[in-house]
């Protein structure tokens, strides 16, 4: 599976979550002064380099799941959600060092209070984090061939195991969405194109209040957005936006990646989101092997994107 499109994709969120993640929460201004430029090692969490966070756990749980299940299972999803947090599952160096708010009280709602798994996210205006966001990719390969009206069901069943909130999952849908029209070899203008039109048709009768959120994704002109326009924080709106066009403004994986990054604040999760669809869109070749090589368990990665291809068809 040399560049298959799983490999593409998987290993470009992985090296995008690892490249964010000695810098996360640093300011834009201080990366405008000293950008990141290389995969690096220590820093905010005091990692050593190519250590991914629960970004990447957690999309791997999601795999390793799909890989067993691969109709979608939300019981073993949620538990191995649950086996990664409480014992390290599915970690790189066997603990977990950052865990999400919203993401952390899905799981004990699930485990402790034995809540069905999609009733266990949050619904109110602060549990619009990214985090069922940074999980999601797995689906563009499970349900490439479902009609939207499917997809779009799934989807908001796994995101609502940690963020049920409407906002959350159409930001899911539209991630989705972008990256099996990727998938399907369409360009990054048409995949956005695309996606735009399904989104608009589907959501005519959706609150106002709710799609208007999206507006500069759906409506908008990203390109011609600049760089303080754009905002980086944890918010899951915000993490779309700045995934998209930091895809749209720039010409080679290596470039969208260290964008994204070095727009601050949550570059872990921005990284990631925005590697995952330019893996998709320059291929696994295109990543450099420099960074590649220092992943955390990339035998693991490799290991699991082999099974999770097959079971994905």
């Amino acid at each position: 599976m040399k560049d298959s499109k799983v490999l593409g994709g998987i290993l470009g969120f992985c090296v995008g979550d690892a490249l964010g993640v000695p810098i996360e929460f640093k300011s834009r201004s201080t990366l405008m002064k000293e950008p990141l430029t290389d995969m690096i090692g220590f820093g905010t969490h005091a990692q050593p380099p190519g250590t991914w966070s629960d970004d990447s756990s957690l999309l791997f749980c999601f795999m390793e799941s799909a890989v067993q299940y691969p109709q979608i299972d939300l019981v073993d999803l949620a538990d191995r959600f649950t086996k990664w947090y409480s014992k390290g599952y599915w970690t790189p160096h066997g603990d977990v060092f950052d865990a999400g708010i919203a993401t952390a009280e899905a799981i004990a709602r699930f485990k402790d209070h034995c809540i069905r798994p999609d009733f266990a996210g949050g619904t109110d205006e602060y549990s619009n984090g990214n985090g069922s966001l940074m999980r999601i990719l797995p689906l563009a390969y499970l349900l490439k061939e479902e009609t939207f009206e499917d997809r779009a069901a799934i989807i908001a069943q796994v995101s609502s195991l940690t963020h049920r909130h409407q906002v959350s999952i159409i930001a899911c849908v539209i991630y989705v969405e972008m990256a099996i029209h990727l998938l399907r070899g369409a360009g990054i203008e048409e995949s956005v194109a695309l996606m735009r039109k399904t989104m608009l048709d589907a959501h005519t009768a959706t609150d106002h209040t709710i799609i208007s959120r999206f507006d500069r994704i759906l409506m908008g002109n990203l390109t011609s957005l600049q760089m303080q326009e754009i905002e980086s924080t944890g918010y899951v709106v915000h993490t779309l936006e700045a995934s998209i066009w930091s895809l749209l403004t720039t010409g080679s994986y290596s470039e969208a990646v260290l964008r994204a990054v070095n727009l601050g604040e949550d570059t872990d999760t921005t990284g990631a989101v925005t590697g995952g669809l330019a893996g998709i869109y320059y291929g696994a070749d295109a990543i450099p092997a420099e960074w590649t090589s220092k992943l955390a368990r990339l035998k693991d990665i490799y290991d699991l994107c082999d099974r999770f291809e097959a079971a994905a068809g």
